[in-house]
């Protein structure tokens, strides 16, 4: 009898893979913050539950951070200064306020690692991206996200950042609704959370 599969603590509600990767500290703006990606393999989960890299490059990085634990671990540090640079980027974006030239250039130090393990291809008649040694490297993950936090800011979608508006989560997202007037990121959990809070207040002034 198959076991039932455990809940992933990892949420996918930004709508893009460079909001999911920012969104992997909850809280991030309290005075009590909690970190999701605490190990390397925490990454490695992200990663293959986020699509950021495929299935075998999982593995193969997998295999390469038992063998080299320090490394892994320098990998993981810079992942988290890419996303708390990622995510003051896009916080101030959705709350028009001025981007932090810090983690500004936390992001462009990543894009350079970037154009440095990518080339352009062409094949049956089409250009593409194709990236150079993804499995040989422990920092291969952030590059996909940083090219696409790239793409994301200087796209028309870039208007179209938000933030949830709960006091206990703040996580960003891409506002598609209609309307442009989402305030959550998921009414199910913040929303009626909220919705429980103003009718507590409401019952007992």
């Amino acid at each position: 009898m198959s076991q039932p599969q455990q809940k992933s603590k990892f949420e996918f509600f930004g709508g893009h893979i460079a909001l999911d990767f920012a969104n992997t500290v909850e809280n991030p703006e309290s005075d009590h913050p909690v970190e999701l990606l605490k190990s390397y393999d925490d990454l490695l989960q992200w990663a293959a539950e986020g699509g950021a890299v495929p299935s075998k490059t999982i593995a193969r990085l997998r295999s390469l951070a038992m063998g080299t634990p320090g490394k892994a671990q320098a990998a993981l540090r810079e992942s988290v200064q890419l996303r708390d640079a990622l995510y003051s980027i896009f916080s101030a974006v959705a709350g028009r306020r001025v981007i932090p030239d810090v983690a500004l250039q936390s992001l462009n130090r990543a894009l350079h690692r970037v154009a440095e393990h990518s080339r352009l291809v062409h094949s049956a008649r089409r250009f593409t991206w194709e990236w150079i040694d993804l499995e040989e490297n422990l920092d291969s993950i952030l590059w996909p996200v940083a090219r696409a936090a790239a793409d994301l800011l200087t796209s028309e979608d870039a208007a179209l950042l938000g933030q949830c508006a709960s006091v206990n989560c703040s996580g960003v997202f891409l506002d598609k609704t209609k309307n442009h007037r989402r305030r959550w990121c998921d009414m199910r959990i913040c929303g009626n959370r909220d919705k429980a809070r103003r009718y507590y207040r409401r019952m007992n002034p």
